[in-house]
């Protein structure tokens, strides 16, 4: 069965379980890796390989991740990979009763501090990461004047941008073209605000 493009997470009990600091971590790794077993996971996350388990089989539930073909001969290990390729949470889903909304908040302030700690690492790795990549990463904030329909138009511009450079990347990276290439993190914030 080919895997989703993208799956919308539009019931509480995924947003749930996707909304664990430990769960969000395991699920962005794997996401990274394509496929890792929880003995790999835990390592990174210096957590038991039993509590990842277990983790990761909540995951499952939900349909988030999913087996993946074993990549050694040793049958114990099982391997695991995300269900699709990418999740996305819209606040329209989460609108309809008080329990939703106040999930919905927490889940954004969750992945909100996982971001922000992914960029506090690499601020504090920087040095590390020499001037090309120095160079090339950035921060930045534009104080736009926009309706919210052109705020969703920018988005889904910025969103199709984004999805040309990750295919090409990607189709670059199959073709063997491997030197130099990172994992890169770009998060974007498009929301209004008043003075």
């Amino acid at each position: 069965m080919p895997r989703e493009e993208n799956r919308y997470v539009t019931d509480l009990g995924t947003l749930k379980a996707l909304a664990h600091p430990l769960r969000m971590k395991l699920y962005r790794l794997l996401f990274v890796a394509g496929t890792a077993t929880a003995s790999h996971l835990a390592e990174q996350v210096d957590e038991a390989v039993s509590l990842v388990s277990y983790h990761l089989r909540k995951l499952a539930e939900h349909g988030l991740i999913e087996e993946a073909e074993p990549r050694s001969a040793d049958a114990r290990e099982r391997w695991w990979q995300p269900a699709s390729d990418g999740v996305s949470i819209r606040d329209k889903d989460f609108q309809d009763a008080p329990e939703k909304v106040a999930a919905h908040l927490a889940a954004s302030r969750l992945f909100l501090e996982q971001r922000a700690e992914m960029y506090r690492t690499y601020l504090d790795e920087r040095a590390h990461w020499g001037p090309e990549w120095n160079a090339a990463a950035h921060d930045g904030e534009s104080l736009l004047r926009l309706t919210a329909a052109e705020l969703a138009e920018l988005k889904q511009a910025m969103q199709d941008l984004l999805k040309k450079y990750d295919d090409q990347g990607r189709a670059r990276e199959a073709a063997g073209d491997t030197e130099g290439r990172e994992h890169v993190a770009l998060h974007v914030y498009g929301f209004p605000f008043r003075v």
